[in-house]
Parts: C-alpha cells; structure tokens; sequence
C-alpha cells in the first residue's frame, strides 16, 4: 500500500485536463486513482473509499477545498494526508489551507514528478504515523486508537488497568519491565499494596495467553515481567 505500486489518490479538480494529466501520470507510475471533479463527488469518494492521500483543489464548484477540507477533518475526523492545489501563491492562502487540516500545498502550474515526490512523502509519512498507534509483539496487537487488543485475529477484552500493563509491556518488549516501573506507569507515586499488581497480571496472562496458544507473558522472578514473541530469534 505505501510503494507507487499501490498508494491510492484521490485527486479533487476541476479542471478536466489537468485531473486527467494527473491521473494518467500518477496511474503510469503505478498508483491507484479516483478523481472528482467537484467537491460534492469529492467529499463522498473521501467518506466512503479509503485512500492514502487526497490531492484537493482549492477552487472546486459545489464545495470549496477549504470546506472540504474542514468538514474531512472536523466532521469525518479523517486523518487522511491533503496535498492542496491552488493557482493562489500567497502566505494567507497557504496559511488558510494549513488551517483547515492541509498537510502539504502545491501552486499551479506544477512539475508532476514534484507531484509524485509529495505524494511518496506524504503516503510514508502517514504509514509511519499509523505504525506508532499500532504495537505488535508476535501475533498480539493493540491499536492504540481504538484500544482494541487481538490475539491472533480475536479480540480480546480488557479492564483499563491491565491495558495500560499490556500497553507499557508491548513497547518495551522484548525487554524485561520491572514491577516498580509497572506500579509508578500505572498507578504513579501511590502505588497499592504488592497483592494488585499480582491480580492485574493474571487478568492479563489469562486474556492475552490463553490455553493451547504460545505464552507471550513471562514472569522473571524477583524483577519484574516481559512480553515476547517465541519465534524470535535470540538476541
């Protein structure tokens, strides 16, 4: 998804000859792409498709591209990278589209290959951003955002302490997490008496490692705990 191969557009413009300029440049070098040609189609395609960034014009009939912008943020709550064209050159200009939610701004006319350079940018950029938010030890992973947890595609439910536990021992894995770095991460300078801690990583243990699948939690005696993957080659 984050090579030329597969990144996919959405290009919002207007003009037929430049969309179709783009769209033939972009699709040459292998990227998939959707084009609109007024901000009413564009703002529908954005909602409804998923795309790895949004080339938005910023004179659009229907709906402007500031609108458009505001309302994929604000209203949608989308994340999706905004390259923003526009044949306006000035520092207000720019500076309305970086308000509204823009990540990146291109004035007419334009090289395409300058055009696809942002775009690899903007798509890597986002990927990397996305892979914070999503830890991954083994066939466990916790999405940060929603705070889901799955083992091997399951979901897995858990209280709010032990999820802070999972989350502090997932991005420190492989590494082993000392009970006292555990009680001040989640219960800061008061922590409880020495049976809750117990408590909390049976609760755990028993979600994330359950019968018949390879143990992830690991109990060092006397230290603390870790989160590894089995398969992992020894350090």
């Amino acid at each position: 998804m984050h090579d030329s191969e597969s990144i996919s557009i959405l290009i919002v413009e207007d003009s037929q000859d430049l969309a179709a300029n783009m769209a033939d440049y972009l699709e040459g070098r292998g990227y998939l792409v959707d084009v609109a040609m007024d901000g009413v189609t564009g703002l529908h395609l954005a909602v409804t498709q998923p795309h790895d960034v949004i080339v938005l014009d910023l004179m659009l009939p229907g709906i402007d591209g500031l609108t458009l912008c505001r309302r994929l943020r604000h209203d949608a709550q989308s994340a999706v990278p905004i390259l923003m064209l526009t044949a306006r050159a000035t520092l207000d200009d720019k500076a309305a589209g970086f308000g509204e939610g823009a990540d990146d701004y291109m004035v007419k006319p334009f090289e395409l290959r300058e055009l696809d350079l942002r775009l690899r940018a903007l798509a890597r950029r986002a990927r990397s951003s996305e892979t914070l938010r999503r830890l991954k030890v083994a066939d466990l992973v916790f999405d940060l955002d929603t705070l889901t947890v799955q083992r091997a595609g399951q979901v897995i439910s858990l209280p709010v302490l032990p999820l802070k536990i999972l989350e502090l021992l997932m991005k420190r894995a492989p590494s082993v997490v000392w009970r006292r770095d555990i009680e001040r991460a989640v219960w800061g300078d008061s922590p409880p008496d020495s049976d809750s801690l117990r408590v909390h990583m049976h609760t755990l243990r028993s979600a994330i490692d359950p019968p018949g699948y390879p143990a992830l939690l690991h109990t060092i005696r006397g230290v603390g705990y870790q989160l590894k993957d089995p398969d992992a080659p020894a350090a």
